[in-house]
């Protein structure tokens, strides 16, 4: 499939309705308060660099690497460990092969070395360039100074030629290098989803004396949901809600909020519309065959999947002092997603859509804290969907159904009685430092500083990279499909689980409505 583009008109101003204009029907208590690779190459021959002559070391670069229309100038370069990988390659290839990754490590130690190679010509070359200034500088017969001025000449063009060839090399070596994926935590199961390990089961599934129906019968029948129309305005798989939907919706969200900043977490609205180098930064392709991403034509920008791209923006290219860490967010967005390539039964209603609400947890910390975070963010969507009353199950996903930017993930799967299976309802992901090694995102160890060799320089401690990581609190259209099949009545009404009854205004039940 090819890209996801909207055309947007210029004259009429896009504006998309968010969190803080929503309704809260029950203030939050006053005790709460608020804390602040995917380019295959074909094997090239190595390129082999003379410390004798700068025209040799051209001479070995084949054709395609010396064209100015070889590759593209990144937007953007990550700050990729190229020394790292090339020194643990065998336990770098094992990880792209159990994650079925595309990604060529032997292009990416291939180009790494040739441009280490090129670099050490560049360096040198300066050198013996500088070399030639100074003793241009002393007293010269006329021939000798003639002799190192043709020198110096000779230097210069040897040196752009390089210095051109060292540019292409680094910015082919960031496009190929960008799809490696992050390493993986060591009990993460290897293979397929069938792979994936329980963690951990609550509850059972319900047991129902009568008939049951799914969520799409049930929203028809109470007047809740309008599928038809949504697809005459805006096509398939979007959506109106109606009448208590509408009140569920502001309930599950809010409720979710009040939990979750009791834990700390800083609640957020967030920009809807990102440039496309940010998605890319988090880790998402944009331009990818089956894209997720709906590209904005005409502009670098895209429509948001995830409130997790703006939030992990806030801090890009910083240097974060340690006190401040962590960083926890609770952020509220509208999501957009083409879901391209979707299709089938388990598809249908609430349950795959092009566009819907959800609130996103999400952490920045130092890396020896990443896992205590993990383990404290699944813990608190574990809680929640307790206290809804779900049958759900928490798998630890394996290798091959982990994104690039996943050290690690967990997903959470809820009982959907109507469609008779488990249905992802959440996931919370540690990306150690993937992601921010492409946002720039740095933090200052509060360490004393230290006393140089020069008199009176201190020099700061060395900056770190942070570990981010997100994770699902709710993402609303499938929390309905829970809800509305797991609390369906024998008479066709729906009970509202008791923790979400003070954000409906009291309402308990969700009656049909009289003809």
């Amino acid at each position: 499939m090819g890209l996801h583009k909207l055309r947007l008109a210029a004259a009429v101003p896009i504006t998309f309705s968010t969190f803080s204009s929503r309704l809260f029907l029950k203030p939050f208590p006053n005790t709460l308060t608020l804390g602040l690779f995917s380019r295959h190459l074909q094997p090239r021959k190595p390129l082999l660099v003379r410390a004798f002559s700068a025209s040799a070391a051209v001479q070995n670069i084949p054709a395609r690497q010396t064209s100015d229309s070889s590759v593209a100038k990144p937007q953007w370069k990550a700050s990729i460990d190229f020394k790292w990988i090339r020194d643990n390659k065998e336990a770098v290839e094992i990880n792209i092969k159990n994650r079925n990754s595309n990604a060529s490590l032997d292009a990416v130690l291939e180009l790494y070395e040739n441009m280490v190679n090129v670099q050490k010509e560049v360096e040198r070359l300066r050198e013996e360039r500088n070399n030639v200034a100074k003793k241009r500088k002393g007293k010269l017969e006329p021939s000798e100074r003639k002799r190192l001025v043709e020198e110096g000449k000779n230097l210069k063009g040897s040196l752009v030629t390089l210095e051109e060839l060292l540019v292409k090399l680094k910015d082919e070596l960031q496009h190929v290098a960008q799809s490696i994926p992050n390493m993986t935590h060591p009990d993460v199961p290897i293979g397929g989803e069938d792979s994936s390990a329980i963690r951990k089961e609550v509850g059972s599934p319900r047991e129902f004396s009568f008939p049951i129906k799914d969520h799409l019968q049930l929203g028809k029948d109470l007047d809740l949901i309008d599928f038809d129309s949504a697809a005459e305005v805006s096509g398939s798989k979007f959506f109106y809600l109606k009448n208590e939907a509408v009140l569920l919706e502001m309930a599950l969200l809010n409720w979710t909020l009040s939990q979750v900043m009791k834990k700390g977490y800083t609640p957020l609205t967030t920009p809807e519309i990102v440039r496309s180098s940010i998605v890319e930064k988090c880790g998402f392709q944009p331009r990818g065959d089956n894209t997720q991403v709906y590209l904005i034509d005409g502009t670098d920008q895209c429509l948001i999947g995830t409130a997790e791209i703006p939030v992990g923006g806030i801090h890009m290219d910083s240097i974060l002092l340690e006190s401040v860490l962590p960083l926890k967010y609770i952020a509220f967005s509208h999501c957009f997603r083409t879901e391209a390539g979707a299709a089938g039964a388990a598809t249908k209603g609430l349950y795959r859509v092009h566009q819907f609400s959800k609130a996103e947890m999400f952490v920045i910390c130092k890396p020896e804290d990443s896992e205590f975070f993990h383990q404290e963010l699944i813990q608190i969507e574990e809680d929640l969907f307790t206290s809804l009353g779900l049958h759900f199950k928490t798998l630890d996903m394996a290798t091959a159904d982990l994104g690039a930017p996943a050290y690690r993930k967990f997903d959470i799967e809820a009982w959907m009685p109507g469609l008779g299976r488990f249905g992802e309802i959440s996931s919370a992901s540690n990306c150690t430092d993937y992601q921010s090694r492409r946002l720039g995102i740095r933090y200052r160890p509060s360490e004393p500083p230290q006393t140089g060799a020069k008199k009176g320089k201190t020099n700061l401690p060395a900056t770190k990279f942070v570990h981010t990581l997100n994770a699902t609190a709710c993402a609303v259209p499938r929390m309905m499909v829970c809800l509305l099949e797991n609390y369906q009545q024998e008479d066709g009404s729906v009970v509202i689980p008791e923790p979400l009854r003070p954000f409906m205004g009291g309402i308990e039940l969700i009656k049909p409505k009289l003809k």
